[in-house]
Parts: structure tokens; C-alpha cells; sequence
């Protein structure tokens, strides 16, 4: 179709309405026939400047929301390290250890020594990295260190541990532990 040589035949361009035999137009029967070669365009123009939310404003909302999202995660990082726990419920985690199931491949020879209690984070004067909380008071506590198990896993649970009694200078009883089994 060439609509460079006539271009009422584009089909961006809306016809006037049609023509009574009178001449006159059927939606305005007081146009005179002179209007019908007068075509309209459908295209509009976009230059109008319409009120909006400027790119600027984009940006600082975005940057805005990139620093609170990285604070909420360092502080919750703080209050993960701080306690010693997950901020993930063991109920959602995936990897949460399974009650009554064991843990490790402690040799009965090597890690012949047990203790049970609510596992705790933190040793005592630099001697373990973890402690067993058991009847008796702070006395009774079994401070753990492992060289073959995760125990930050076990944290706040109820466990017995095998291990081997370590020599020790500040705390009660030392154990390199080698298996856990969640109670």
C-alpha cells in the first residue's frame, strides 16, 4: 500500500463519519460536505509532560532499601554469633539434627569416656569451645572441643557425647569429642 501518494488510505488515519446522500453528515446533519475529505489522525503525541517519580527518586528509594536490607542481615549476624544459635527455628532447618540419631564414627577405644547434658557455647579460659550444662551446677560442666565433628549443630540440645579426657588447667574436665547422639 502506498501511503505516500495518498494518504487517506494510511491506516493510522480515521475517516470522518459516513455521508447521508444529502451531503451531509449522519452524526452531525448540520456539516456541510466540505468536511468529508477532512481526515483525523489516531496517533497522538507523547510530548506532553505528565507528572511522575523522577529517576533520582528511584535510585535513593533503591539505595535506601540496599543499606536497610544489609544492616537487618550484619545485625542479625551479630545476634547469631552473640547467642551461639541459628536464627533459622530447628523446625525449618533441613540439616537440624535428628533426635535419637548418632553422630560421628567415635572408636569405642579411642573416645571411650560419655557425658549428657544441654550442649552451651563457649569454654573457660580459652580451653574448649563448647560445654555440656549438667546437673550440679557450673562444677559439673564438661567443656568440648572436637577435631572431627560440627557441634555448633547440637547448640541448646540435650546430648551424650563419647570422647577422650584432654589434660587441662582451668577446666574441670576437658573431652575431645568423637560421636553425639541427640537425646
Amino acid at each position: 500500500m502506498d501511503t505516500k501518494q495518498n494518504p487517506s488510505k494510511s491506516p493510522f488515519l480515521k475517516k470522518s463519519p459516513d455521508h447521508t446522500s444529502t451531503g451531509k453528515s449522519a452524526a452531525h446533519p448540520e456539516a456541510s460536505s466540505s468536511s468529508s475529505d477532512k481526515s483525523q489522525s489516531v496517533m497522538q503525541s507523547f510530548d506532553s509532560e505528565k507528572p511522575g517519580v523522577s529517576g533520582g527518586k528511584v535510585i535513593v528509594t533503591l539505595l535506601i532499601m540496599l543499606i536497610l536490607g544489609v544492616g537487618v542481615g550484619y545485625g542479625a549476624s551479630f545476634v547469631s554469633a552473640k547467642t551461639g544459635t541459628s536464627i533459622v527455628p530447628p523446625s525449618l532447618n533441613p540439616n537440624a539434627p535428628v533426635k535419637g540419631k548418632t553422630y560421628g564414627n567415635g572408636d569405642a577405644k579411642v573416645f571411650k569416656d560419655t557425658a549428657e547434658g544441654i550442649l552451651k557455647n563457649g569454654g573457660i579460659d580459652g580451653e574448649g569451645q563448647y560445654h555440656l550444662v549438667r546437673p550440679g551446677g557450673d562444677s559439673q560442666n564438661v567443656y568440648l572441643t572436637s577435631s572431627s565433628l560440627d557441634l555448633s549443630q547440637f547448640i541448646d540440645q540435650k546430648i551424650k557425647v563419647w570422647g577422650e579426657t584432654q589434660s587441662a588447667q582451668h577446666a574441670g574436665w576437658l573431652m575431645d569429642v568423637g560421636k553425639v547422639e541427640v537425646e
